[in-house]
């Protein structure tokens, strides 16, 4: 099964189980008045919209490379990352809102043991997802998967401090289902904020990460014929990177040899590094008074 494939799979079954979900927060929470459950709720709809974002992205970004994108739709990834996170973003607002309006107005929910078991039952589903999303990013390495393992993670912490604010209104404590109500928005703004700028940095074209680079410098240094490392440049496409590199051999080998040498350095590179798609390496003669890495 490719990541494409995994990722599908992963986006319907989040569409299911939210949706599930949300139906039944969003009616016991609206019955109870809980700001916590309607929190909660809300952020189970952004969760349909994000499985929802999930499988358009990875529908596109599975369309191979043609003769207007010579790289493929990788991109797409990221894009739709974005949009997920934008739109976790602004539902934690509207959650942060109306939190902070139910502790102004001191509004009490209607304690129901219905409340404890939707909670009981939010966590075994999304701890589920979450297992399940988690194991699959850590063999496919898809953003989208990401996403939506992070969302799974958090759901399950935030449904716990909601079914701990639904328990103390047991003996009169009202006004911790509000801080639960705001402390979930904050939090759901932080987890979109932080995709967000992961996002941001792919589409503005970041470079690979520093241990990424690292290992690549020191593949370099393997072959003793290249005599000084000079540019090295990553172009991100969707989830992998072309890098670009210039290297320095003496200008007295023959053409044959220099383009054997880059050629096996392309090779080791891609060999071993995952997150490397294709390797440029541009030769340049090596002069005697050049001070090599």
């Amino acid at each position: 099964m490719t990541r494409f494939d995994v990722a599908k799979k992963v986006s319907i079954l989040g569409i299911v189980g939210n949706v599930f979900l949300f139906i039944i927060k969003i009616f016991i929470g609206l019955f109870s008045k809980s700001q916590a459950m309607i929190a909660d709720a809300l952020n189970s709809a952004g969760d349909v919209f994000a499985s929802i974002m999930t499988w358009i992205g990875n529908k596109i970004s599975s369309v191979p490379n043609d003769e207007s994108h010579n790289y493929g739709h990788g991109k797409a990834e990221y894009i739709f990352s974005m949009l997920i996170s934008i739109s976790m973003m602004i539902v934690a607002l509207k959650m942060l809102y109306d939190a902070i309006l139910s502790l102004i107005l001191k509004n009490q929910l209607i304690f129901s043991w219905t409340l404890i078991w939707v909670c009981i039952i939010t966590i075994v589903v999304k701890f589920g997802l979450y297992w399940y999303t988690k194991k699959l990013y850590k063999k496919h390495n898809n953003i989208l998967l990401k996403a939506n393992m992070v969302d799974h993670r958090n759901d399950c912490v935030i449904t716990f401090f909601t079914t701990i604010a639904i328990l103390l209104t047991k003996v009169n404590i009202f006004w911790f289902d509000g801080l639960v109500g705001i402390g979930i928005s904050i939090w759901i703004f932080g987890v979109g904020l932080q995709i967000f700028v992961e996002s941001y940095n792919v589409l503005m074209d970041g470079s690979i990460d520093m241990n990424s680079k690292k290992k690549i410098i020191s593949l370099i240094k393997k072959y003793k014929k290249i005599k000084k490392i000079g540019a090295l440049y990553s172009i991100p496409i969707g989830y992998k990177y072309i890098i670009v590199i210039t290297v320095y051999i003496d200008g007295k080998m023959i053409t044959n040899k220099s383009h054997e040498i880059v050629d096996n350095l392309e090779k080791d590179i891609i060999r071993e590094i995952d997150k490397v798609e294709e390797v440029l390496i541009h030769v340049e003669p090596f002069v005697k008074n050049h001070r090599a890495n």
